[in-house]
């Protein structure tokens, strides 16, 4: 994309001034197409060339804000959105990217007073509704939030999006015959209508009477590790089960009863004789809080990795504590379930603790940055694949961190986790609960009011000092 050079001159900022409401009216116009284009900082430009001509320009306070919130700048987001709202109060539009602005931030009594007047200015406006929906979710009003779906998907039935958050607002409760049936919307989302396609039929739980099943991931590390628990069920209706996912997962799975083969490409058309996609065995196996199945048995490296295994000596006779601050920073909702290393330091200066980080990735920096080398001892860059990872979890007493891969993956091994967790975290992890009925040797801390990330860790640095 191609970006305008800002104005050379305090003479060529402002070329507006003096423009006709109409001609400045078109120049918002091109502004819009080119912001419609995804050329933001050529649209940025002229907002606030507008901006600098007008400021009472309401629909650029507006347009600004959602340029900012693209990138990010949550806070300067809201700022400008509240701005568009003060000059034109009852706009529906205004009101409800104000209350999205408001969502990012955590302010979840004005986020819904701000989307609730929208819905009511415009209650025909499927996306308005759907707006409403998803913040009703986003601050736990669940029973709420799926009737708004409801109207919102009346008034825009073939909206596949609006459809998948209403079933990923039916797991957050619990109702998993209705989710498990709406989760199959997915695959006519226009992401997932872009992936690669499988030969054959679709496995739906028949009996296999000695054909090739292929198995395969669709989503990140964490939610493979958890539907691999799925994979002995396949085997006992009667085929050859192999298992199609990403490399760093093959060392674990290698052992898991049931799996005859693993690969990490897609085998030619002919090779198997139906497909499934991991996350639709669930829905499969007609999964319920009855009837889950146990984590799979997983294969640790049969060594802890040599530099590792130095740093773990280190901690003899203390309570050695692994943490993770940050899952993938490329996952949308990353900023809301991550913190920054810092807020972990208390835990580590907790005397008799040795904590360790598992964190692998970009964040591994942090440690030297805060300067806390000697505090947080480094495994992360010892490990190369998840088996090594297990390894290194078996030799801790506890692992305390934010919802990421590692957390399946530690709780698979039955190892005792802390999983901190945002407001509205994962659906896997309900409502209301300090359990999980997925892994019985996780323990659900969680903030009690939107953005409380204070009171999550004090709770857990209550509760870790109580451990010793």
């Amino acid at each position: 994309m191609s970006e305008s050079a800002p104005p050379a001159s305090g003479k060529d900022c402002c070329p507006l001034q003096g423009a006709t409401p109409a001609e400045r009216q078109n120049i918002f116009k091109q502004a819009v197409a080119l912001h419609e284009q995804g050329k933001l900082r050529e649209a940025e430009l002229i907002y606030r060339r507008l901006l600098k001509a007008d400021t009472n320009y309401a629909p650029a306070w507006l347009n600004l804000g959602t340029i900012l919130r693209k990138q990010g700048k949550f806070q300067a987001a809201a700022a400008c959105a509240e701005k568009a709202v003060g000059l034109s109060p009852d706009n529906p539009s205004f009101l409800t990217n104000y209350g999205n602005c408001l969502v990012d931030l955590d302010k979840g009594e004005e986020a819904l007073v701000a989307h609730a007047a929208a819905a009511r200015l415009k209650p025909d406006d499927p996306l308005i509704q759907y707006n409403h929906a998803i913040a009703l979710r986003e601050f736990g009003r669940f029973d709420e939030a799926i009737k708004a779906f409801d109207a919102a998907i009346a008034l825009k039935p073939a909206d596949v999006n609006m459809q998948w958050d209403r079933a990923i607002t039916y797991l957050h409760m619990g109702r998993y015959k209705e989710g498990w049936d709406a989760f199959e919307i997915r695959w006519h989302q226009k992401q997932a209508r872009q992936e690669r396609r499988y030969a054959g039929p679709q496995w739906q739980g028949e009996d296999l009477n000695g054909k090739t099943i292929l198995v395969y991931e669709e989503q990140g590390f964490g939610d493979t590790i958890l539907c691999s628990r799925y994979i002995p069920l396949i085997k006992a209706r009667g085929g050859r089960v192999v298992l199609e996912c990403k490399k760093p997962l093959h060392r674990l799975f290698a052992n898991i009863e049931g799996l005859d083969a693993l690969t990490d490409t897609t085998p030619v058309a002919g090779s198997y004789d139906c497909h499934v996609p991991m996350m639709s065995l669930p829905g499969i196996f007609k999964t319920d809080e009855t009837n889950i199945p146990k984590p799979a048995a997983l294969t640790a490296a049969p060594d802890v990795p040599a530099a590792a295994a130095r740093l773990l000596a280190l901690g003899e006779g203390k309570l050695r504590v692994g943490i993770v601050w940050s899952g993938s920073l490329t996952f949308g909702r990353n900023r809301k379930r991550a913190v920054s290393l810092e807020r972990f330091l208390p835990l580590a200066g907790i005397p008799g603790v040795q904590c360790y980080s598992l964190q692998k990735g970009p964040c591994e920096k942090d440690i030297a940055v805060q300067g806390v080398e000697e505090l947080i001892l480094p495994l992360g860059p010892h490990v190369d694949d998840f088996a090594d990872t297990a390894a290194v979890l078996q030799r801790l007493d506890l692992i305390i961190m934010t919802d990421s891969s590692v957390a399946h993956l530690a709780a698979s091994l039955g190892r005792p986790v802390w999983n901190l967790l945002d407001f509205y975290p994962y659906w896997l992890y309900l409502q209301n609960r300090v359990d999980s009925p997925w892994y019985p040797t996780m323990q659900l801390i969680r903030q009690q009011k939107p953005g409380d990330w204070d009171g999550v860790f004090e709770r857990a640095e209550r509760a870790l000092r109580g451990w010793q």
